[in-house]
């Protein structure tokens, strides 16, 4: 006897296929939010060793010169921003669209190192 193989009509094969790309699809998303996550991560955790290696070195420094730390620590941060990356409270290590500034972050980069004078009556 000879084996018929079972023979699909063409809505059936459309229909086998579509649900084959359906969970691709799905695989092809849930790939993307891991990476966009380990992203995430990973910027966040090269914005806290930059902070930190400044911190260490700030507690390590033999020269007690202000004016050069501050100046290093906003070159710092200006850095972090410039590749990308928020440096305020809101969205810190979070990545920002590089086609537009963030007021928050632009505040923190125009006011660094200045010490607040206290308002008079």
């Amino acid at each position: 006897m000879e084996t018929v193989g079972v023979v699909m009509d063409p809505y059936s094969k459309l229909q086998q296929l579509h649900d084959s790309m359906a969970k691709m699809t799905k695989t092809i998303e849930s790939l993307e939010n891991d990476i966009l996550e380990t992203l995430k991560e990973n910027t966040e955790l090269k914005v806290e060793n930059q902070l930190l290696r400044e911190k260490l070195d700030k507690m390590t420094a033999k020269s007690t010169e202000p004016i050069i730390k501050t100046q290093s620590g906003l070159e710092s941060l200006r850095q972090i921003y410039n590749s990308g990356y928020h440096i305020c409270n809101m969205y810190y290590g979070s990545h920002r669209d590089p086609s537009s500034d963030c007021m928050f972050c632009m505040d923190i980069l125009d006011n660094f190192g200045e010490k607040k004078k206290p308002a008079k009556d």
